[in-house]
């Protein structure tokens, strides 16, 4: 079974954030929660590159090693996903997701967490229904019908790669070869260890 995976392309990415502002209308995420955003490295310097930055799922995800109560999980295809019925937001995956990944709403006072927030790969939740119950706590379903993440699918330049690991290795691997540089692969070891 294919595993699915996250690439940003440094070199292609040009700070547009149509990647963030596709999954927050996608999956109605609550305001003050962003499922992914654009960093830039090295800002105002010449040579300063952007990336997309969201859940890498990764292989060994150490958000899903610390959780107390088990909330996290992968599916089949490599996706890791959380149950929001079993979250009780201690925040210990945010602190140990090295992407800064989780998001808590901030909705009470005191830094009161919440139930905590992720990218799901536009996968839904635990249910895999594509019910409505489902969409609003996690969001739409796109893997359920056969699509990748919109994230992905909008990124003008392509530089936001989402699909089957392999297959977005291969396909940087061509742009870097085209490109006769060095890949820049930021985040891909520290996901995907053993892939």
């Amino acid at each position: 079974m294919a595993k699915m995976k996250f690439l940003c392309d440094a070199e292609r990415c040009i700070e547009c954030n149509g990647c963030v502002v596709a999954c927050k209308n996608e999956n109605q995420v609550p305001w003050g929660v962003n499922r992914r955003r654009v960093v830039v490295l090295d800002d105002g310097v010449p040579g300063e590159k952007s990336i997309s930055v969201a859940c890498m799922h990764c292989t060994d995800a150490p958000c899903s090693a610390v959780c107390p109560v088990d909330c996290f999980y992968t599916t089949d295809d490599g996706i890791v996903l959380h149950d929001k019925d079993l979250c009780i937001g201690c925040g210990y995956c945010f602190y140990a997701c090295p992407f800064g990944a989780p998001q808590y709403p901030q909705k009470e006072a005191f830094g009161a967490r919440g139930k905590m927030d992720k990218c799901t790969f536009c996968a839904g939740g635990p249910t895999g229904d594509n019910s409505d119950a489902e969409y609003e706590r996690y969001g739409r379903n796109r893997i359920a019908e056969g699509k990748l993440p919109l994230c992905a699918e909008m990124c003008s330049t392509k530089a936001l790669l989402a699909g089957d690991g392999d297959m977005v290795a291969d396909i940087y691997r061509q742009r870097v070869t085209r490109r006769g540089g060095r890949p820049q692969t930021w985040g891909w070891e520290t996901a995907y260890k053993n892939s």
